[in-house]
């Protein structure tokens, strides 16, 4: 089994470094192109917005990249002496801290051109909000936050919670509000919507899930070609920009490239001794640590719930608006208790794995609800361990080193004897 250099061998990266950084460029250039902006929850419906020619943004991709550059707390801070809990997401507090304090990974020296500063500090300013609640509650007094904040308007899209399943009734509720979505976004935006342009955008968006699916089974493959420390970050596109030809092409070559290094067994981990699934959003600060530490134990994170959740989609041309109101409403976070069991133990089967990991996410309350059920059931279906780790996904004050270390440890000396009796 050969290790490799993911930054020399997989020549995509240089690819996805360009994407996003031109995804960003375009943004901030927006006022001269006249594009409208709009930021979006990252469960949102962004298929509309990108057929009427406006550029989505994601304050939640802009979180990840906050706690991985370690910019959490000193944001978390500014947005905590304003009044706000430490209690509430990290993510949101990061965001409101760059709002304040205009400070962020992509925050440029400014420059200027006529008169104006093209770059500044954080996001580029939104024309609306788009707030879809299939993610959690939080994104609700979020957006209300940031729309008196900009004064811009906010649209809020209300996806009821799937406690029994997909039904007609939550179907119909939430393809009605689309319809209303796109009225309201034309009438704040002066932008026409064409269900011709709709169409294509969903048929690009559809296939780069398709794609990106294929690119995350790659990794039952063993040994796998990548972590899931590797797929945080190959996430991106499909957060941000799906829906877009650009996006299809970089994962047609991702796949590719993937498929080569597993076809030759070539593994980021020298000895892939154990497999492991991963629950919830990443620990973005420490991604190299926690990375490094399980690499040396040749314990691999081949497959995990959150870059799954993009795994997920079927917008038909038939029925453009129903198909994306079925999507979206729902979505992985919007469904009980029992379906993400189920999904975690298909994940254990389908990725061979030996355990798994969960994300007790101190941040995201709707995501670590459940957790201790989920843990227990799927141990008993399976027959595999499982390991939870008490963490925040973007401020290491609720992080300690010693203790993480310590308990991924003892997991792993578990997992040996069990495979030494096995």
């Amino acid at each position: 089994m050969e290790q490799f250099n993911q930054l020399s061998e997989i020549s995509s990266n240089e690819r996805l470094r360009k994407l996003m950084i031109g995804y960003y460029m375009k943004a901030k250039f927006s006022w001269l192109t006249r594009k409208k902006i709009a930021w979006i929850t990252s469960g949102g419906p962004v298929e509309p917005l990108i057929s009427m020619g406006i550029t989505p943004i994601y304050p939640e991709n802009h979180g990840a990249m906050i706690g991985a550059r370690k910019m959490g707390p000193e944001l978390s801070d500014a947005a905590e002496d304003l009044g706000y809990s430490r209690d509430l997401c990290s993510y949101f507090r990061c965001d409101v801290g760059s709002a304040v304090l205009k400070k962020s990974p992509i925050d440029i020296r400014p420059k200027f051109l006529g008169g104006r500063a093209v770059f500044g500090g954080g996001l580029p300013k939104p024309d609306l909000l788009v707030c879809c609640n299939n993610i959690c509650g939080t994104v609700l007094k979020w957006y209300e936050v940031q729309a008196r904040f900009f004064n811009v308007p906010l649209i809020i899209v209300d996806t009821p919670y799937n406690y029994d399943g997909e039904t007609t009734e939550i179907i119909d509720y939430v393809t009605a509000q689309f319809g209303e979505m796109i009225t309201q976004i034309e009438k704040a935006t002066g932008k026409r919507f064409s269900e011709k342009e709709f169409i294509r955008v969903g048929e690009l968006s559809d296939e780069a899930v398709n794609l990106w699916n294929e690119v995350l089974s790659i990794c039952e493959n063993v040994p796998a070609p990548m972590t899931c420390f590797d797929a945080f970050m190959y996430l991106a596109p499909i957060v941000t920009l799906r829906g877009t030809q650009e996006v299809v092409d970089y994962y047609k070559l991702l796949k590719v490239e993937l498929q080569s290094l597993a076809d030759r067994k070539i593994s980021p981990v020298p000895e892939e001794k154990f497999r492991l699934i991963w629950d919830n959003l990443p620990i973005w600060f420490k991604m190299r640590r926690l990375s490094k530490t399980l690499a040396n134990y040749g314990a691999v994170l081949v497959a995990d719930t959150y870059t799954n959740a993009w795994a997920d989609n079927d917008i038909r041309v038939d029925k453009p608006i129903e198909s994306m109101a079925r999507v979206y409403a729902t979505a992985y976070l919007n469904r009980n208790t029992e379906t993400k069991i189920n999904n975690m133990v298909n994940l254990m089967n389908r990725f061979k794995a030996d355990g798994f990991l969960i994300h007790s996410n101190r941040s995201c309350k709707p995501y670590s609800f459940g957790q201790l059920d989920i843990k227990d059931e799927v141990s008993r279906r399976t027959g595999k361990p499982a390991l939870m780790i008490e963490a925040d996904m973007c401020d290491p004050r609720a992080y300690s080193d010693e203790q993480i270390a310590t308990r991924i440890q003892a997991f792993i000396e578990t997992l040996k004897e069990r495979k030494a009796t096995a």
